[in-house]
């Protein structure tokens, strides 16, 4: 689906990646600092905030409770904490744009509030599913009113009370478990949160970092409501959903030599780092720290002769954001990848699986879609002048990006259409892609 201004990518064939950058900060754990901060006792200080359209839509909506949030000159966000019980009604519905995160999130952190709230979102939000959160939700005592179809908008009717339940995630999701965390801090009780597969646990770390305790033993992650969280100082690392696509592009293209500065490698976000050496990447972690309660480190990656791989079930989880830029280091690499297992990426910003897919089919690799994964012959690259239009992204940034990194193994030129929603999570992408290497321009159609 085009976005109504149709930005585009054109990307020169060839190049290399080289020099040092530092991607943006990570967009989930911008979301998560806005939502806890705002509701902890006393001011938090934030750096490394991301400057996306999805990030800054949770920073609008909870202005739109009431809550202070200035930007120093540093460009740090300061936040005016207003307690557990502090939210105001917002005057009209609030926007998550193009985040499912932050929708599925505010919907748990929303439920246990004494004022009714809507949750909107652009077309794309629109259509992914969200009774995943609103059902066992509704088992806490929640009231959510959706579309017949089970998606956007949401209605948060008050509630009296919500009560702590114990919840198998029926599939692998942070976005889930940390929904029912954030309702469990205003539920009686407890509230545990059982894990068939690890997943991120940003909302785990945040939450200690701002004084609420959580205990986690073996797959159960638990937390009792009634208590309250204190302001703190975050720094955000970059994100390594961002990074993905330079370790890939600086993985394919001959010549690439590039340092990532200070990225998150937090255990339940490394499959992509752990799936491109398994294909031979040549990847290495300098300078591990702790950077606001996440582990960062520099990532150097140099080019490297990469080969098919079936790609482990367990590495999913760690990956299912990642998956698109992944799916062009298959496309570059000797023999076949398969994936299975990652049928959630069906119900993305777009169906990840299908629109790669065709992408990749439109550039001469045989691409072969499956419900829940992929098979993907290594080839040489195309381009969209061997026949006819660009490759359409369907609005889902990390499918512009994908293709815009392909380019530097292409055999002529790459357009990829609609590519406005890069902005969402990777805000000066291009400018910085063509700063280490990349020949990508932006134009409007």
């Amino acid at each position: 689906m085009s976005s109504v201004t149709d930005l585009r990518y054109l990307i020169t064939p060839g190049g290399s990646l080289t020099g040092r950058l530092r991607v943006p900060g990570d967009k989930s754990i911008s979301h998560r600092s806005i939502m806890l901060a705002a509701i902890a006792e006393g001011r938090s200080r934030i750096s490394g905030f991301l400057e996306g359209a999805d990030a800054l839509a949770t920073l609008a909506a909870f202005r739109a409770m009431g809550v202070e949030i200035e930007r120093s000159d540093t460009g740090e966000l300061q936040v005016a904490g207003v307690g557990m019980r502090g939210l105001k009604s917002p005057e009209g519905p609030l926007d998550m744009g193009n985040s499912g995160t932050a929708m599925r999130l505010l919907s748990g952190l929303l439920a246990g509030q004494t004022f009714p709230v809507t949750l909107i979102g652009d077309a794309s939000l629109t259509r992914r599913p969200m009774r995943r959160v609103t059902e066992p939700l509704a088992r806490m005592g929640a009231r959510i009113l959706t579309s017949p179809d089970g998606t956007a908008p949401l209605r948060i009717e008050p509630t009296p009370r919500l009560s702590g339940i114990e919840y198998p995630l029926p599939m692998a999701s942070a976005q889930v478990k940390s929904c029912l965390m954030l309702a469990g801090l205003y539920a009686e009780g407890e509230t545990c949160v059982i894990e068939t597969e690890p997943t991120r646990d940003h909302t785990e770390r945040m939450l200690t970092a701002f004084g609420y305790p959580v205990r986690r033993q073996g797959s159960r992650v638990c937390l009792s409501g009634g208590g309250r969280l204190t302001g703190c100082r975050l720094r955000i690392p970059a994100d390594i959903s961002s990074a993905a696509f330079f370790l890939v592009g600086a993985s394919i293209a001959p010549g690439s030599d590039l340092l990532l500065e200070e990225v998150g490698i937090n255990p339940t976000r490394v499959g992509v780092i752990n799936i491109l050496r398994t294909m031979g990447a040549d990847i290495e972690l300098l300078d591990r720290r702790v950077a606001g309660g996440e582990p960062v480190a520099d990532i150097r990656v140099k080019s490297a002769r990469l080969h098919g791989i079936r790609i482990p079930v367990d590495q999913v989880p760690l990956a299912i954001d990642e998956f698109p830029a992944i799916f062009i280091a298959a496309a570059c690499a000797e023999g076949e990848t398969l994936l299975s297992g990652a049928a959630e990426l069906r119900v993305k910003e777009s169906d990840r699986i299908q629109v790669m897919a065709d992408g990749l089919t439109r550039l001469g690799i045989e691409a072969e879609p499956t419900p829940d994964g992929i098979r993907i012959l290594g080839g040489e690259l195309g381009s969209t002048e061997a026949g006819e239009g660009a490759i359409d992204a369907q609005g889902d940034h990390r499918i512009a990006m994908s293709f815009a990194v392909a380019g530097l193994r292409a055999r002529g030129p790459i357009e990829v259409r609609d590519c406005a929603n890069v902005e969402t999570s990777f805000p000066g992408f291009a400018e910085l892609s063509a700063g280490a290497g990349l020949g990508i321009r932006e134009f409007q159609a």
